[in-house]
């Protein structure tokens, strides 16, 4: 289910329109609902004319849909289009190639003889009922916040005794009309709907109107926990009750047992998503997921406490937005389409791990989800509510990005280059996805074939692996590049190492008719670069000079960067790391006056034969490429100093 938006049939139209009328209604009532949708447009430039490609989307288990009529209109005539023209019906999955399953029929009709100047009519009606909501409905309806220029309707209805909890943003509340059965908004030529710049995405959340029957989030888990409690519990003589003793025999630990059912359910149930017949929301049974070998994440799940629970490990699943689109999930009604995904809680030897069965077989339970989650819903018999996963700064570099070059042959020299990517989280994952399937020799020839050129002469080695300890893709390249030295003259070299500066962070305002009170926003990032460079054998390491050193913070940002040069190596470590997602207002007007002092240069180092001044550095102690371990969650890539 998704939310009913005023926008163009297809939203994919950029050209030039004028809406006449756009009506979208939605009605409740014990058959589940019944979503209208009307509009005529006319067509301003030929960009538009693809407004003529109709495409209608409906689960037959709902219903069929129902055209009311196709009209164009010319020159004062009007045209029936359905007299002389058909929709046609896709009968093959939409979403097949995305591994879905979810039994919608999509049907098309292309207008024919559409032209610029013309206006077209559509009015139609589709229908969905969901089992899994019994007799629950919920949804969303929104304008969208940049329409065409043109006449909107917006509407809300129900039978008696269907009336669902309304929550109304602000900006709609002035066009809302109540009737007895029904709130409607009227719009005529609504302007741009601009929310605040750079503040955080609940701010985002503009002209919806909410609707749902669930009282609140803990009557949504005690509706769907059950679901998920027949669905984990296998039959007697089932064989996911043999694999649960098969691991149990083979695994002491609680944890260790847990996380061989993960990958378990991870390596030998393949991914894809199972929406028929209603099970977009109902879960497929252990048994059933196990038996055929696949599944969506709800079967996953299922399957996955069930392999718990016959270990008696405590476990229970958990609603999440995967997607990090949760931010003011706790100033929202009880819907269910405000969750895309669902994984698995457990306890153990008092820790909470996080267990996700849609993972590839690498990602081992965790202290927190993979996913960007802010809030999560236990669904849980005693009735759970909406939980807040408290955020905090990084401990680990979410990316490093490690460069070696030994340039002891001297300036004029290949120098040999080693250079180290360590990945984590999802992007570290989808980096495992990628590499997993190739052989030795087929990554280094890969990387032969598109990375030799500006910096690689020749590539020697090319090694990956995934470390399932530190969460990360590994991928380190070996060979001889190119050093680019600046010819500074008498002599004299100059390098700015890659992963050096930074650019400086821009102002923050807001224009003066948006919030100026709302804070202002930042996804959270860690990244890090480090670079060492073996000094050429032939210079005195008391002529090599560097950039400052410098550790700042600006708008919740720790901008770090620090040299030393040691045993014939300078070293640099440049860290940046959000330590703060939000910001006041006032925290901004104070940063935004620092960033003309702001130190934006390039990594430079430098070598000057007649330089008795000299120096590396302000006497930090910086750790090369080849002194730790950096896939360890303590590398010293931001400051030690506290949040200021």
């Amino acid at each position: 289910m998704t939310p009913s938006e005023l926008m163009p049939v297809p939203a994919s139209v950029s050209g030039p329109i004028f809406f006449r009328r756009q009506d979208v209604a939605v009605h409740l009532s014990d058959k589940g609902q019944a979503h209208y949708t009307g509009y005529r447009i006319k067509i301003l430039d030929s960009s538009a004319l693809q407004i003529g490609n109709i495409s209608i989307a409906w689960n037959p288990g709902a219903g069929a849909p129902i055209i009311h009529g196709i009209k164009v209109f010319r020159d004062g005539q009007v045209t029936d289009v359905l007299k002389n023209a058909s929709f046609e019906i896709l009968r093959r999955e939409d979403q097949l190639e995305a591994a879905m399953l979810d039994g919608t029929l999509t049907a098309v009709l292309r207008v024919p003889d559409l032209r610029v100047g013309d206006e077209i009519e559509v009015d139609l009606t589709t229908f969905s009922s969901n089992p899994g909501l019994g007799q629950n409905e919920a949804g969303i309806l929104t304008l969208g916040t940049g329409p065409a220029p043109g006449r909107y309707h917006l509407g809300l209805s129900w039978d008696e005794g269907r009336e669902p909890k309304l929550k109304v943003t602000p900006d709609m509340t002035a066009a809302m009309l109540k009737r007895e059965r029904a709130v409607d908004f009227r719009f005529d030529n609504p302007p741009l709907a601009s929310p605040p710049k750079d503040a955080p995405p609940r701010y985002q959340w503009q002209r919806v109107v909410e609707y749902s029957d669930f009282a609140d989030w803990a009557a949504l888990s005690r509706h769907f926990a059950p679901m998920f409690a027949k669905a984990a519990t296998p039959a007697t003589d089932s064989p996911v009750r043999r694999e649960a003793s098969r691991i149990a025999a083979a695994e002491a630990r609680p944890l260790e047992r847990a996380a061989a059912a993960l990958k378990l359910v991870q390596q030998d149930v393949r991914y894809i998503y199972v929406g028929l017949n209603g099970a977009n929301l109902i879960p497929a049974t252990a048994d059933e997921t196990w038996q055929r070998r696949y599944g969506d994440c709800k079967g996953k799940t299922a399957l996955l406490l069930a392999l718990l629970a016959e270990m008696g490990i405590d476990a229970e699943p958990v609603l999440v937005n995967s997607s990090g689109a949760d931010d003011g999930l706790d100033q929202r009604l009880a819907l269910p389409q405000l969750f895309d995904h669902v994984l698995v809680r457990a306890h153990i030897d008092g820790q909470t791990y996080w267990l996700d069965g849609t993972l590839p077989p690498v990602a081992v339970p965790s202290a927190r989800p993979v996913f960007p989650v802010g809030w999560a819903l236990p669904l849980t018999a005693k009735s759970s509510g909406i939980e807040k996963l408290a955020w905090q700064p990084a401990a680990a570099p979410d990316e490093i990005n490690l460069f070696e070059i030994d340039a002891r042959a001297g300036f004029d020299k290949p120098a040999r280059i080693v250079s180290t990517e360590i990945v984590r989280g999802v992007k570290g994952l989808q980096k495992q996805l990628a590499f997993a399937s190739f052989g030795a020799a087929q990554l280094l020839e890969a990387f032969r074939q598109n990375a030799i050129g500006e910096v690689w002469q020749a590539i020697d080695d090319v090694q990956w692996r995934y470390d399932q300890k530190a969460g990360a893709s590994i991928l380190t390249i070996s060979g001889t590049g190119t050093v680019n030295w600046d010819d500074d003259g008498d002599g004299a070299k100059s390098l700015a190492l890659p992963g050096g500066g930074f650019s400086p962070p821009e102002r923050r305002v807001r224009a003066p008719d948006q919030n100026r009170d709302a804070p202002f926003y930042t996804q959270p990032e860690y990244t890090c670069h480090v670079t060492t460079v073996r000094l050429p054998s032939s210079t005195e390491p008391k002529r090599w000079s560097s950039k400052p050193s410098f550790d700042t913070r600006l708008f919740g940002r720790n901008y770090h960067r620090a040299w030393e040069l040691r045993d014939g190596a300078i070293r640099m470590i440049r860290g940046s790391r959000i330590e703060q997602p939000e910001i006041d207002a006032a925290t901004a007007l104070r940063d935004n006056a620092r960033i003309a002092a702001f130190d934006n240069s390039m990594g430079w180092i430098s070598y000057n034969p007649s330089d008795k001044k000299a120096s590396v550095g302000s006497g930090e102690t910086v750790p090369a490429t080849f002194d730790l371990d950096w896939t360890a969650g303590n590398v010293p890539c931001a400051s030690p100093a506290e949040i200021q």
